[in-house]
């Protein structure tokens, strides 16, 4: 007996209906991308080791799909490495190549690989699969896509301000109200850092700061203190863990905390600048809030962070990302090439639309009309009329086989096509066509012409 297909863990089959929901999305943030002048790059699949090994840390490079070399792959490899079973050593010898990881090192790899091809700044979009060699487990897959959008080779803050506008303009595209864009400074981090005697704990401080809503403060205060921050420390940044209030009045917090560290207050003049500038230009429907606990990817980012909250209707972790990055394409050399980015979570995205119902009926419809095959020369006169409708742009298609009509019908009725035709001897004769319409089951025998019009 054959043994039952499967796929493997972490990877997903999707239907036509699932597959329409995900192009509607990617399709959605695709044209908001173009609007806002991003031009589209698509990197291979798959890099040199080298582009991604020792750029996501001792983690990430574990989490990375090696390939294996083609043809006799052990064929450099002496019996003493064989021997040794050194997974690290011995995978440089037989693999030298890998799936990426992420778009961003990539993207990185490009810039610097046509720098001198490219007209900075460079607005770039990208939407392709990725894969992790990650555990699976609910929201978490080995293979997946990510939605990015980058600005390198400047470093106005107008570009954060852009991103702001992009973020709202797709979520309102969706119809997804009540989205929350949180908005941090890893100067600001850096800064309170400083002026509480901390700056040597900074990853430490920030990771902590971080779980605030999830752990609470105590739970700040007693992993701080496990991890050897001092209760002084800790005392001195009491007022972040009940930090509330209008921007403004949180910006003045921040002020008089940060008031000696040079650092510090540069990041308050800059998310000063893009808040102010926000308030310019309204947003749609998102929400901007002033999160001094937000610190995602503290190594990476250098400037301002941004993450994007779900409406709290949907229990839901972010559905987007991002911040300014200073020396992105230094890991290849190129030294001193600002940028910023943000990414749009698509699988999350799916899920709030799908729990809320804002996917629109129109997204999942495929074929108009379905015409019944009685035989090879009612088939070529319906098919001259599917020809016609298909020109127009008229989703129609002709039943390949001249089967019974209670197989054809239910066939309609499983793909929920709204409209049938049907078309024997005396339909060509007349030269008409019998339409009925699939939800009420009236039909009526029309010409082509009336036929175009109902559908």
């Amino acid at each position: 007996m054959a043994q039952k297909p499967s796929i493997p863990k972490g990877t997903r089959d999707f239907s036509p209906i699932e597959v329409a929901k995900r192009s509607y999305i990617m399709n959605t943030i695709k044209e908001q991308f173009q609007l806002f002048g991003f031009q589209p790059i698509e990197t291979p699949s798959f890099e040199n080791s080298e582009t991604l090994m020792g750029k996501y840390g001792e983690e990430g490079d574990r989490l990375i799909f090696k390939i294996l070399n083609s043809g006799d792959f052990l064929n450099k490899v002496d019996d003493a490495l064989y021997s040794s079973k050194n997974s690290v050593k011995l995978t440089s010898r037989i693999s030298e190549k890998a799936l990426r990881y992420d778009l961003t090192v990539p993207f990185a790899r490009y810039v610097v690989q046509h720098q001198n091809d490219i007209d900075f700044p460079f607005k770039r979009f990208q939407i392709q699969p990725v894969w992790r060699a990650d555990r699976p487990q609910k929201g978490r897959f080995r293979e997946f896509y990510q939605c990015d959008a980058d600005v390198v080779g400047s470093k106005s803050l107008w570009q954060e301000v852009e991103f702001i506008q992009l973020y709202d303009k797709v979520f309102t595209k969706l119809g997804l109200e009540g989205v929350t864009i949180k908005i941090n400074n890893r100067k600001i981090l850096s800064g309170i850092a400083e002026v509480i005697g901390a700056s040597d704990k900074l990853i430490d401080f920030t990771v902590a700061l971080d779980k605030l809503d999830k752990i609470g403060e105590d739970g700040v205060k007693k992993e701080m203190l496990a991890k050897g921050i001092s209760e002084d420390a800790i005392e001195k940044v009491k007022p972040l863990f009940n930090f509330i209030g209008s921007t403004s009045e949180k910006l003045d917090k921040l002020k008089s905390l940060l008031a000696t560290s040079e650092e510090g207050m540069q990041g308050v003049e800059e998310l000063q600048f893009i808040l102010d500038t926000i308030k310019e230009l309204p947003l749609s429907t998102a929400q901007l809030d002033l999160n001094v606990t937000l610190a995602r990817g503290l190594n990476y980012y250098t400037g301002a962070i941004f993450e994007v909250a779900a409406p709290e209707t949907v229990k839901m972790g972010s559905i987007g990302g991002g911040g300014r990055y200073d020396d992105l394409t230094g890991i290849f050399g190129l030294k001193d090439v600002s940028g910023v980015g943000i990414s749009f979570g698509l699988d999350r995205i799916y899920l709030v639309l799908e729990d809320l119902g804002l996917f629109p009926e129109t997204v999942t419809a495929s074929t108009k009309v379905l015409f019944i095959n009685f035989g090879e020369a009612e088939a070529l006169y319906c098919l001259k009329a599917v020809q016609k409708l298909r020109l127009e742009g008229i989703k129609a298609e002709l039943y390949p086989d001249n089967a019974k009509m209670a197989k054809q019908m239910k066939y309609a009725n499983k793909r929920e096509i709204p409209f049938v035709v049907l078309a024997g001897t005396s339909e060509i004769e007349k030269n008409t066509f019998t339409v009925k319409d699939m939800s009420t089951g009236n039909q009526e025998e029309i010409n082509f012409e009336k036929l175009m019009s109902i559908l």
